[in-house]
């Protein structure tokens, strides 16, 4: 990606002390002009009351001082050596390949986040994907079993747009830590970016599936891939509205999370465990994990200069041609 910048500098800048003049020159100015006008003693004015008005040439006596200034200034500049100077940056950004894994298990219908667990951790995730605009992103939803709901991409907006069916209930309910962890690799193991990272959410403790997580991490760390995992959850007890005979009732109900192995997971592939138990702490966490994940940019800058002062210098000649002008025909004096 390469961006141009155009710039005005000036190479000798000392130059504009010159400027600092200006006030004494007027001052000048108005002293001689004070000194040409005649002054008699009169005993009343009462007969100046329908003297005719000003000519336009008595109006613009101080046209050629004005000029002459203006011109001067342009004559600092042009000393002063202004220089454009075309800058071109190369960019070159190598994204890094990030592929969530987000539990969508019935315990995830929990209100100790709120609305509740998976609601947040969608708003969570999806702010996470706005600030990271030059990676690819994909996402892989786990329950009883696992499968991509949108595969790597940089097309953030359709990415986020399949966050907004996912639901408790879409799939086969328990919780399939490895199954999760293992379509998720399967997504990214053969990428080629600079570094390729899984993140892990989930609120319970394997109950279902066939791959262990710990084995699912070691085929990760075999290609190269780190694994962030989330504990998300409260502490103790967590509201959780569950059917009953008489409908839908919300019933505290324990919060259990296998943080042994969520923490073996990522230890095996040099990555973190994180534990998330409100809104605020899941969005620490994620931006955590979006300083420790930086995209590498590389930015080369050429720069060219050009001299500048060529029309500056010509109008300051030209505004010097329009006082002569002025003074050999309005405003010359009579001999």
């Amino acid at each position: 990606m390469i961006y141009y910048l155009k710039s005005l500098s000036f190479a000798q800048p000392y130059w504009f002390l010159l400027l600092a003049l200006i006030p004494i020159f007027v001052f000048f100015y108005i002293k001689r002009r004070n000194k040409q006008k005649a002054s008699i003693q009169i005993s009343s004015t009462a007969w100046l009351d329908d003297k005719p008005e000003k000519t336009i040439r008595q109006r613009l006596l101080f046209l050629p001082f004005s000029l002459r200034m203006l011109a001067y200034i342009f004559l600092v500049i042009v000393m002063a050596r202004p220089q454009s100077a075309l800058q071109r940056k190369k960019v070159n950004i190598e994204g890094i390949d990030i592929i969530m894994a987000l539990d969508v298990s019935g315990s995830m219908r929990a209100m100790d986040l709120k609305p509740n667990r998976l609601e947040a951790a969608k708003e969570v995730a999806q702010i996470f994907i706005d600030n990271r605009p030059n990676d690819r992103i994909g996402l892989v939803v786990f329950s009883g079993e696992a499968f991509t709901q949108c595969p790597l991409t940089t097309d953030h907006k359709v990415l986020k747009d399949l966050f907004k069916p996912i639901h408790s209930g879409m799939i086969e309910d328990g919780t399939a830590i490895g199954d999760g962890l293992a379509t998720a690799i399967n997504r990214i193991k053969d990428s080629e970016a600079i570094s390729r990272v899984l993140i892990l959410l989930t609120d319970g403790v394997q109950n279902r599936g066939s791959i262990d997580p710990v084995s699912a991490a070691e085929i990760a760390k075999t290609y190269g891939i780190r694994i962030y995992t989330i504990g998300l959850g409260s502490k103790g007890t967590a509201p959780m509205p569950v059917q009953t005979a008489f409908g839908e009732q919300t019933v505290n109900v324990p919060v259990q999370i296998d943080e042994e192995i969520l923490k073996k997971v990522a230890l095996a592939t040099d990555g973190k465990y994180f534990r998330a138990t409100s809104n605020r702490n899941l969005e620490i966490v994620y931006q955590e994990i979006d300083q420790l994940e930086k995209s590498k940019i590389d930015v080369d800058i050429f720069q060219n200069k050009y001299e500048e002062f060529l029309p500056f210098a010509l109008i300051a000649l030209g505004l010097f041609l329009l006082e002569l002008l002025l003074k050999l025909s309005i405003f010359r004096t009579k001999p």
